[in-house]
């Protein structure tokens, strides 16, 4: 059996496929932290951000959104200077602002099971044999997103969502010959 074929065989994105990827998230904060970091990814390879992470994760405070939350203009420039992390300020701006949103959700009906809600609560299993079958947004993606933005979050469009829920196992696509494929599904019922 073979690991899915978009992670390559760079040491790195292999270890995030092998560790990370698909596997059922309900922190939170690593939620919001995983949504910021597809957010950054517009336009970039994945991989970029993955080689970056540990210094997104320095220059947001460990996305303490209670934090960023707090950040300025000046707090903003300081972080344009990180080479560390991407230099976007739309992007940098978004954070702060979702970081506000954040809180608001999190107060109010609380942010996982909001995001949870746009796959009825549980994993979707999808049985893709192939990458050339995974869409590159669902009518679940298009529902999050659309509803993201309505409460005013920006880089979050219906294949970045699609990616995040990829991503933090709201969608087990791990292709049917991957062995992550069965051991997440595993995850999934258990948790």
């Amino acid at each position: 059996m073979a690991r899915c074929s978009w992670c390559g065989t760079d040491p790195l994105y292999v270890a995030y496929h092998d560790e990370e990827w698909g596997v059922p998230e309900h922190d939170p904060r690593a939620l919001w932290e995983k949504l910021v970091l597809d957010g950054f990814q517009a336009g970039l390879s994945w991989i970029t951000i993955l080689r970056k992470r540990e210094g997104f994760r320095e220059e947001f405070e460990g996305f303490d959104p209670e934090r960023v939350a707090r950040w300025d203009e000046a707090r903003i420039d300081r972080a344009l200077q990180n080479p560390g992390i991407i230099r976007h300020r739309g992007k940098i701006a978004a954070t702060v602002k979702g970081a506000r949103l954040f809180l608001e959700i999190e107060e109010v009906e609380g942010f996982t099971p909001w995001l949870w809600s746009f796959v009825g609560g549980a994993p979707i299993r999808n049985d893709f044999a192939s990458m050339a079958e995974v869409p590159a947004s669902t009518p679940e993606s298009t529902a999050m997103s659309k509803a993201l933005k309505k409460r005013g979050f920006n880089f979050c469009g219906p294949v970045i969502t699609y990616a995040f829920m990829q991503a933090t196992g709201m969608v087990n696509d791990h292709m049917t010959g991957c062995p992550r494929h069965a051991e997440v599904s595993r995850l999934s019922s258990a948790g």
